[in-house]
């Protein structure tokens, strides 16, 4: 049975949703420590929660798990600033609250000893990707991973990956780190490999995905991917994370996040996904300005 719990923030108790700290990974993406007790206990790999900056600003934003400390009470958010309300969170300090948090949200991925498991997730990608590596290889599977990006400052996740991972392989776009190669070359190589990979998983920008899935496909390798689409209410009632898996109707929200790769159509996604950009691209743009975030590397913890 699923719980999800909503954490509202309580600051004359001091433990729900503050802010433990903040880091800056990259130009535009940050990794947020938050106090969510309940939710630190209940999550599991691959889950996300719905986050309400404050009451000010209403939207609700879907966030996945990076990483969770359940002793401690706390869960990891890493994310992009590319519209208004991630902007607004991005702006926040430590000590500061984050009004609304709901979850754990989506089903947990689905673990179990299947062999060997390449793990693939292009560029913030590599954040929800995380805690799957963690449960692949508790469940005692041969982890391989392999994480891309545009270039080496946009890397992200290294050095926990390197901690579970049996093979880590890291390209980037301009060959500024690691290969210069798309993440779909080691894939193929691994599928092409003897003996081949029993299980894939791929997270990252849904043509990425969607290439993954045609590889693996073409040698004969299952492959899950985890999407994030458009969403609102997170409980599948508004319909805008609706994605088309089999020819049938399926809601990322609460049928998801993670379907069969080689079912998911793909194109379709991507130009719901496109609807909003322009808007995302002003608002990125104003946003940096008002807030005045400070450039990569510089940000408080």
């Amino acid at each position: 049975m699923l719980h999800i719990i909503l954490c509202r923030c309580v600051r004359e108790e001091g433990r729900l949703n503050r802010i433990v700290s903040k880091t800056q990974l990259s130009a535009d993406v940050f990794e947020m420590v938050v106090e969510a007790p309940l939710i630190a206990g209940a999550r599991r790999a691959g889950q996300f929660l719905i986050v309400q900056i404050d009451d000010e600003w209403g939207e609700r934003v879907p966030l996945t798990i990076a990483d969770a400390d359940a002793a401690g009470g706390l869960v990891t958010l890493v994310f992009q600033a590319v519209g208004a309300s991630t902007h607004r969170l991005a702006g926040k300090k430590p000590g500061e609250y984050v009004e609304n948090i709901l979850g754990p949200l989506g089903n947990p991925t689905h673990v179990e000893k299947f062999g060997t498991v390449v793990c693939v997730g292009g560029g913030i990608g590599a954040a929800p990707l995380f805690p799957i590596v963690q449960a692949m290889k508790a469940a005692g599977n041969r982890v391989l991973v392999i994480t891309g990006a545009r270039s080496r400052e946009l890397v992200i996740f290294e050095d926990r990956m390197r901690r579970y991972a049996d093979e880590l392989t890291i390209v980037t776009d301009d060959g500024s780190y690691g290969r210069k190669a798309l993440v779909t070359a080691p894939l193929k190589e691994y599928c092409l490999g003897n003996p081949r990979p029993d299980m894939s998983v791929a997270i990252g920008p849904p043509v990425m995905m969607k290439f993954c899935a045609q590889v693996t496909g073409e040698l004969g390798v299952p492959i899950m991917v985890s999407l994030n689409t458009i969403m609102i209410d997170g409980t599948g009632m508004c319909g805008g994370c609706r994605v088309n898996v089999g020819g049938q109707t399926r809601f990322v929200c609460v049928d998801g996040p993670e379907f069969d790769g080689r079912q998911v159509d793909f194109d379709n996604m991507m130009v719901r996904m496109r609807a909003f950009k322009e808007r995302e691209d002003r608002d990125h743009h104003r946003c940096h300005l008002e807030l005045g975030l400070e450039p990569h590397g510089t940000a408080g913890r």
